[in-house]
């Protein structure tokens, strides 16, 4: 079956998957979706016996559908290979009756690197098929993680330049650490005085001018993302759910067909929606647990049918999810708003003018797959110290806002079924917040010295993403408003 995606704002938007890839938004600023949704129709207990990249495989063909199941090879098994520092890819780590799954095994040790291997790939593969000969700049906004992933991915790419925002002073140490010391000639990082809310709306703008788009034409250049708006970033995170299943029946904790739980930790939607779409097409998903930190303006669009932006942003311990504005939510509002393209956008247009946007009581009853709640700093660390104390697992601060919730969530409704909790960073990461939750006396100490304290506590190795930024360089340092973000974007590429 082909599938065509179009535009959440637009029935008259159409494109085939490479195309969609490659532009990553819209023309008119919508997202793209699948026209309809494929059926996995394989045998779960098919999925016990499977390596990762043969799961990917089943998978993105669904989606993909203009890739050659060769092509869609070819860059499976480019991406997952010794990037990764386990060779399933991805694990399953079992803690205080929860399953873990530990997304962060690859080169920037989080789960970004899951789609992010692979995108580049997709993209280029895209761009031979599609005939295209412009240079493509990605142009992304992180929260942390998203642009560290990406750059590793693209850097000193061929036919590619990527530039990143970020907050500045919004991220952790390391995660600064590990962008502005990226390495690769066709890389460019930015902080911006800003959160990251204020990049991702500044992005999005950049998309959609129309005299951005004139010169970028001019010079051969086109834009496309990095982010999970985009479709190719999106498709493959939906594997490791189904990836994830597999383990649980091979390791004989369900049956196949039995319904399962999974909680993740969610900023800007996107990890979330992919498993719903797993769902959609077939994965035997009970319920799907949203948890927030103090951000918490997910938790209250799933308890009243409104999404109100218009609130005190909050820096916090997990500040990928520091998000007021989450993007993929428009896929979702699509989806319950029965594919209603105008409806979407005047959703879309109102939070944008006015920050909220008020769903129909119809809509509300297509939001019960999913639990929302929220952990506070305080519970974070908590659930950092209570793990580990339990079991001797040092998950991160993101980790532990899912794993509290999930905690809130099967107290709640006493619901047994196996739960699956996306782990979606390395503690080291965020040592400094992880240390200091599970030993509160630790005294000044510097973020290498907490790095050797966490290695000490944990007994797990230190990454080689880590060791590498202990004495790496500082090859990126330029801030700027975010008024100035496209005349930065004019400069860096000499339009």
């Amino acid at each position: 079956m082909q599938i065509m995606y179009r535009s959440t704002r637009s029935s008259q938007i159409r494109a085939t998957a490479s195309e969609a890839i490659l532009q990553g938004l819209a023309p008119d600023g919508g997202l793209y979706v699948p026209e309809e949704l494929p059926r996995y129709t394989k045998s779960l207990e098919t999925l016990a016996g499977q390596t990762y990249q043969e799961t990917a495989l089943d998978i993105m063909s669904l989606f993909l559908t203009d890739f050659t199941q060769e092509e869609l090879k070819t860059c499976i098994d480019r991406a997952y290979d010794s990037k990764f520092d386990i060779p399933q890819i991805t694990c399953l780590h079992e803690a205080d009756g929860v399953s873990y799954l530990e997304l962060f095994h690859g080169a920037t040790i989080a789960f970004k690197d899951m789609a992010l291997s692979i995108l580049p790939h997709l993209m280029t593969t895209a761009a031979a098929k599609r005939g295209v000969s412009d240079e493509i700049v990605i142009l992304t906004a992180t929260s942390g993680d998203t642009g560290k992933a990406a750059m590793a991915g693209f850097a000193d790419v061929p036919g590619t330049k990527i530039i990143v925002f970020y907050p500045k002073g919004g991220v952790s140490a390391i995660q600064e650490k590990q962008m502005c010391t990226q390495r690769g000639s066709n890389v460019h990082v930015v902080g911006i005085r800003g959160n990251f809310d204020d990049a991702q709306s500044a992005v999005k703008r950049i998309f959609s001018d129309e005299q951005m788009k004139e010169r970028m034409a001019g010079a051969g250049k086109r834009f496309s993302s990095a982010n999970s708006i985009n479709i190719g970033r999106l498709v493959p995170q939906i594997v490791y759910y189904y990836y994830a299943y597999g383990q649980l029946v091979k390791e004989g904790k369900i049956r196949a067909g039995e319904q399962i739980n999974i909680t993740v930790p969610t900023g800007n939607f996107g990890n979330i929606l992919a498993a719903y779409y797993a769902k959609q097409i077939g994965l035997p998903v009970k319920k799907l647990i949203c948890a927030s930190n103090e951000n918490k303006v997910l938790v209250d669009f799933f308890t009243s049918g409104s999404y109100d932006r218009n609130r005190s942003f909050r820096l916090t311990s997990s500040p990928s999810m520091d998000i007021l504005i989450s993007s993929n939510l428009e896929r979702l509002i699509y989806r319950i708003a029965g594919e209603d393209p105008d409806f979407t956008k005047k959703c879309m247009d109102s939070l944008g003018a006015e920050g909220i946007y008020q769903i129909t009581p119809k809509m509300e009853e297509g939001l019960g797959d999913f639990y929302g709640n929220y952990a506070s700093e305080a519970e974070t660390s908590e659930e950092i110290s209570r793990i580990y104390e339990r079991s001797g697992y040092v998950i991160d601060t993101h980790t532990a806002v899912a794993s509290a919730v999930c905690r809130k969530f099967r107290e709640e409704t006493k619901d047994s079924a196996a739960m699956v909790v996306a782990s979606t960073a390395s503690p080291y990461k965020f040592c400094n917040t992880v240390v200091r939750s599970i030993r509160p006396d630790a005294g000044e100490m510097t973020d290498l010295e907490l790095i050797d304290m966490l290695h000490e506590i944990s007994g797990v190795e230190i990454p080689q993403a880590i060791e590498d930024i202990r004495t790496a360089p500082v090859l990126h340092d330029t801030v700027v408003d975010v008024d100035e973000m496209p005349q930065e974007v004019i400069r860096w590429l000499d339009l």
